[in-house]
């Protein structure tokens, strides 16, 4: 499997071909540079190739440039790429970063002519100058696209609004225009016509004082020079901007160590933070204007609603978002100009996604022994995008444009449109998403597989005796059992179970029906494992219910006086797997484990928490295993269908890196309960147990994702196993499992025909039944930028970029993975400003209005806790959320980066609606307010020191906050209006995610609010992470940077 991370395109330091040379004023390209080339050093930038340390970012404009850096020629305003005689200038790779400097030392561009006096301008005059007024508003295309300026506006203009656009439609939302309240005496820019559908942001302009960030300072000396002539190789622009921008290299502010981790210097006047793009903004417009109503999937290319929008999915020929989610709905028609955007081209599959019951669930088509039909050059399957010709007998396929004759049985005559008289009884023809029944072909061996098998392993070490830890999972089972999953015409579920405990030795148990007592087999030989029983090990919970019962009653008081503290880890695997292999069956292992497994056996692990390491180069060794047995051994599982599931109780160090690979491998989920508690920690244990046994997965699965011609899928991400580089083997998959796609060109596409994505997932049912779970999606194709910035999808870019980095850190430095992130936010940003942008002022940071709140996304990102090496964070924990994040879907990743804060005290008790949440800041924290803040692994119950007494009264039944405890981790069942509705509320946001997350309650002022404001991502982090404020700014400095 390839460790790879991912770097977009070929580094910008490269001439690329259909670039044209470099205009005068351009030093040439170094070829020896590359983003994040540790071995690289350089002491000035070279002019035009200037190093950017900003995440990835979307369109609305920010602040003006200086003089003579005039980044437009008058010709270059076209979307695409480029034709002949009009060369684009594009931007070329920042050069590898050194340690932030506090200031910016000035430089002379070799060939700028020189400014009257401003050769001797400071780092800051220039900066100050180059930023003057911040402001948003929106941008529509180039003025070739017939767009003009607009009249001037003023600060207190109304906000306007594009045309409304049908829902099913493949026509977003109307853009939204959002203005800043300006300080007086600046000035704001005229808003243009929304031409085409794109609208853009502006911001306001920022200055750096003694290397750090801030806005311009009030009474600031502005220069401006006019006259001056432009750059040479540029044609004259009729604006005036500042002087040249120092070249100094970026820092990313206060964001990690070796960068200024403290503002210095007096506060300026502050940018209203109203003023910046909101996601809440963006979440709540989506669903004021789509939730709630039915969406068609019936048009190529459109744009579903977001993640976080509610409403009826009618698959109409291609896959429901639930299924598939794309980083843009429009591709790129060649790979030159998907290098030039460097927007990455990506699909987020979640093949089993649970479908809301007021949505038609899939239909499955039987064609008997024949099996499903499939294109003879390509193998594809009969899907909506196969053309029938000559009256129905051949079908022309939508893939590769094979020929192929239609078997006899499936013929059908065709309509005077070309269409066959029967597409609308056919799912395969008429739908998106369906499934088919396999022949034997399919099966392993030419085999029908048997049911899936469920097997329980539990350490029954001294520390989880000790706890209730055994006794406690041992009643569950007891109840837990009777609700395996089971198909819906099934009386009872087909999938067998059997019991394994052990410490630093195996125990199997028999219970096979006849028998009176279950019977225990010890297998002390971890060294080479063996089953030592078939018959009996495996059996229906049915049939066997009273011996079944008897064991788990027996297996707290077989183990109540045991001393042994040791155990083993790897051979239990071996064991499941073994027992699985002989039974000829697929299924999962329930492990349930506390500690490191130190004792003599395969798999032994040492502690090796070392927080030396931090910060270096081989501080990726923390999160890869530490011995390679691990990796062979999933394998292994996965090649005879054995998916594992952790839940795992550690007190200490357990290194989640080496015994979390077996999971992540076979499509299982790690569970993680630090420091166990039995009355505090039991109800998030069991409830996660409950969900996971009663989720539908599929076993023993091969996913495969076929293309039309011109693009292919290169790169994979999720909880899986590659042996080559197309099939995605998955012991088991389910629900809330996502794999992302990327895809590359290997050809240019055509606008006529689009991408087609075919996704197929050959699997076993709980039933024992083989299938075939075909999902199509069909994409539109663009040579004109300015489509595929119009129909990116934010939350799908943050999936892609958070995977792809989560893999890239087992094989190159954290720093080198956050200047990837940050250089290809920057690059997306300014590629749209110079191609699909109208003309602005270079103070003016436009970020495309599909992409918007990128940067807070990506701030957040960079924040994260596995991005950053601080000894505060511990190593497990990191590892635990890179294996959560890798196999997330976008709808958990979006909840995961962004937080949902919802204001309590707003709750209405005559409604039924949740109030809106508010953007995750401190700044939106009121001493009078509560505040609820999920994140998908977390929830925060925030309380006010001024919270009203009649709202502490509703929620806890005490007269005051003083009485509430802390300790407490769950709300005290009461019969108040308040109580009922926000339990309502938990239990909701519960039902929706994977993970049961274990209510914290905050007071303000209190210790643990310190862990509670983590998770304001808007805000500077205590960990050395930018606020989103400060982060914005760097990234239009940045995007500045490459487009002068």
């Amino acid at each position: 499997m390839s460790q790879q991370g991912y770097v977009a395109a070929p580094a910008y330091s490269q001439s690329q071909p259909g670039r044209g040379g470099f205009s005068a004023g351009f030093g040439p390209p170094n070829p020896s540079l590359h983003y994040g080339d540790p071995n690289s050093s350089y002491l000035a930038p070279q002019p035009g190739v200037l190093k950017s340390n900003v995440p990835f970012g979307s369109s609305a404009p920010v602040g003006p440039l200086p003089p003579g850096t005039h980044q437009f020629s008058q010709t270059n305003f076209q979307n695409g790429a480029s034709t002949p005689g009009q060369q684009i200038h594009r931007f070329q790779g920042p050069p590898p970063s050194r340690n932030a400097e506090p200031s910016y030392p000035s430089y002379s561009h070799q060939s700028q002519p020189a400014y009257p006096s401003t050769a001797s301008t400071s780092a800051d005059t220039q900066l100050a100058n180059q930023l003057n007024s911040m402001q948003i508003t929106s941008y529509a295309s180039k003025p070739e696209d017939g767009c003009k300026p607009g009249p001037s506006t003023t600060p207190s203009s109304r906000v306007s609004s594009g045309n409304p656009a049908s829902f099913q439609g493949p026509q977003l939302p109307p853009a939204t225009q959002q203005q800043i309240a300006l300080p007086p005496g600046l000035q704001v820019p005229p808003p243009a016509n929304n031409a085409n559908g794109l609208c853009a942001q502006t911001l306001p302009p920022v200055a750096r004082y003694d290397g750090i960030l801030g806005p311009v300072p009030p009474n600031s000396n502005m220069q401006q020079l006019s006259g001056q002539p432009p750059g040479s190789g540029y044609h004259p622009q009729q604006a005036n901007y500042g002087p040249q921008i120092a070249g100094s290299q970026l820092s990313y502010p206060g964001a990690f160590p070796g960068g200024p981790t403290q503002l210095a210097g007096p506060q300026q006047k502050q940018l209203d933070p109203d003023s910046i793009p909101s996601p809440i903004e963006v979440i709540e417009s989506d669903k004021a204007f789509r939730g709630g109503q039915i969406y068609a999937t019936n048009t190529r290319g459109q744009v579903p609603p977001l993640v976080t929008t509610d409403c009826i999915i009618q698959d109409q020929g291609h896959a429901s978002p639930r299924y598939i989610r794309c980083t843009t709905y429009c591709f790129p028609v060649s790979s030159d100009m998907a290098k030039q955007a460097r927007i990455p081209l990506a699909a987020v599959i979640q093949p089993f996604a649970i479908v809301p019951p007021n949505e038609a669930p899939l239909h499955v088509v039987n064609h008997g022994e024949t099996g499903p039909i499939r294109c003879n050059r390509c193998k594809a399957y009969m899907c909506p995008f196969m053309q029938f010709i000559e009256g129905g007998r051949r079908y022309q396929c939508g893939f590769c444009n094979c020929i192929n004759d239609v078997p006899v049985f499936f013929f059908q005559h065709l309509d005077h449109t070309g269409r066959r008289l029967d597409h609308y009884e056919r799912p395969e023809l008429s739908l998106g998403s369906y499934e088919y029944v396999a022949t034997l072909d399919y099966c392993r061996n030419n085999k029908p597989p048997k049911p899936p098998a469920y097997i329980f392993m539990i350490d029954v070490s001294y520390r989880n005796i000790n706890s209730g830890l055994v006794k406690l999972v041992c009643d569950e089972l007891k109840t837990l059992l009777d609700k395996l999953p089971r198909e819906e015409q099934e009386e009872s579920s087909s999938i067998q179970v059997g019991f394994v405990t052990y410490n630093k030795v195996l125990h199997f148990f028999n219970i096979k029906s006849s028998l009176a007592q279950p019977q225990m087999m010890v297998v002390s030989d971890v060294g080479e494992v063996f089953i030592p029983l078939l018959d009996g090990f495996l059996v229906n919970f049915k049939e066997s219910r009273s011996v079944v019962i008897n064991l788990l009653d027996q297996i707290p008081e077989m183990f109540a006086d045991t001393n042994e503290s040791e155990t083993i880890f790897a051979p239990v695997i071996q064991a499941g797997m073994e027992a699985l292999k002989a039974a000829e069956c697929a299924g999962k292992l329930f492990i349930f484990h506390s500690s490191l497994p130190t004792a003599e056996a395969p798999g032994k692990l040492r502690n090796r928490d070392d927080k030396k390491l931090l910060n270096t180069d081989k501080e990726k060794t923390l999160f890869q295993p530490q011995v390679n047995s691990y990796e062979a051994l999933a394998r292994n599982c996965v090649a005879n269908g054995c998916c594992v599931n952790l839940f795992i109780f550690p007190n200490q160090y357990v290194d989640i890196a080496s015994m979390g690979v077996v999971t992540m491998y076979t499509g299982g989920t790690l569970y993680k309960y630090n420091n166990f508690q039995l009355d505090a920690d039991s109800p998030q244990f069991l409830s996660d147990l409950r969900k996971d046994i009663k989720k539908t997965s599929g076993f023993d699965a091969i996913m495969r994702v076929r293309t039309s011609t011109g693009f292919r899928a290169t790169d994979f991400f999720g909880a899986i196993c590659m042996n080559n580089t197309t099939d995605v083997e998955m012991a088991a998959v389910d629900c809330d499992k996502a794999v992302t796609v990327e895809f590359k060109h290997d050809d240019k596409l055509n606008e006529d025909n689009g991408a087609l994505i075919q996704c197929a997932v050959l699997y076993t049912s709980i039933s024992g039944q083989r299938r075939l779970r075909i999902h199509n999606i069909g994409l539109n194709c663009s040579s004109q930028l300015a489509d595929v910035y119009k129909t990116c999808e934010t939350d799908a870019l943050i999936n892609f970029f958070a995977k792809s980095a989560f893999k890239a850190i087992l094989s190159q430095p954290l720093k080198m993975v956050r200047e990837i992130l940050v250089n290809q936010t920057a690059h997306m940003l300014a590629c749209y400003r110079k191609n699909c942008a109208s003309p602005s002022a270079v103070s003016q940071l436009i970020l495309p209005d599909a992409m918007k709140v990128l940067p807070v996304y990506m701030n957040s990102l960079l924040k994260s806790w596995v991005l950053v090496g601080r000894p505060e964070i511990p190593t497990d924990e990191r590892a635990y959320q890179r294996q959560l994040v890798t196999a997330m879907g976008v709808a958990d990743t979006q909840l995961f980066f962004y937080p949902q804060l919802l204001p309590l005290h707003s709750l209405d008790l005559k409604s039924d609606i949740v109030p809106a949440a508010v953007r995750c800041s401190a700044e939106r924290l009121s001493e009078g307010g509560a505040f609820l803040l999920v994140n998908g692994l977390n929830m925060f119950l925030w309380l006010g020191v001024s919270a009203p007494p009649e709202l502490i009264q509703g929620f806890f039944n005490v007269p005051s906050l003083a009485h509430i405890s802390t300790e407490a981790t769950s709300l005290p069942q009461l019969d108040s209006p308040l109580s009922k509705k926000l339990k309502s509320i938990l239990d909701h946001i519960q039902s929706q995610k994977p993970y049961t997350m274990k209510l914290m309650i905050v007071k303000q002022q209190e210790q643990p609010e310190m862990l509670f404001r983590q998770f304001l991502v808007e805000d500077k982090s205590i960990y050395g992470g930018a606020s989103y404020m400060d982060f914005l700014c760097c990234v239009h400095k940045e995007i500045c940077q490459l487009l002068s």
